[in-house]
This record gives C-alpha cells, structure tokens and sequence, in this order.
C-alpha cells in the first residue's frame, strides 16, 4: 500500500469512528430525555406539606446543644494546645 492509501483509510477510519461516537451520544441524550418526560409523567415528585410545620418541628433544645458543642470543642482546643510542645496554654 502506498502512503497516501494509509492516509485516506486513516482518514475514512477517523471519520466512520467519529461519526458512530456522534449517533450513539445524540441517540443517548435523545433517550435519557424520553425516559426522564415518561418518569416525570408518571413518577410526580410529592408535594411537601408546609415549610412552615418543617420549622416548628426543630429541635426545642438547639440552643443547649449548641453551646455544649462549643464546650466540647473548646476542650479540645485546650487539650491539643497542651500536648504540644513549646506551645502556650491560652
């Protein structure tokens, strides 16, 4: 074979692989659009209740457990600055 017959089935290659890529990306992205309008259809997403009942279901105690968490994390600052060495204590 000489160089310019590699070359143009080189090239038809290229051009048949690119082309297969392209059909099988826009016959995916034409599907996954079908599927998704047929689970939409049938599949609603459920409606919430009340965003204001979300609210009043919050923890009552949020605040003691805030500040314990802040206890907590500041103990371990405390502790971490005391193992090491040459640091102070603050």
């Amino acid at each position: 074979m000489s160089p310019s017959d590699l070359l143009s089935e080189g090239l038809s290659l290229m051009a048949f692989g690119m082309g297969f890529v392209f059909l099988f990306l826009t016959a995916l992205v034409i599907i996954t659009s079908l599927m998704s309008r047929v689970i939409g259809r049938f599949f609603p997403d459920p409606v919430p209740a009340s965003p204001v009942s979300a609210r009043q279901s919050a923890r009552p105690d949020a605040n003691q457990y805030d500040t314990e968490l802040v206890a907590a994390i500041s103990a371990a600052i405390r502790m971490h600055r005391a193992r090491e060495p040459g640091s102070k204590n603050t």
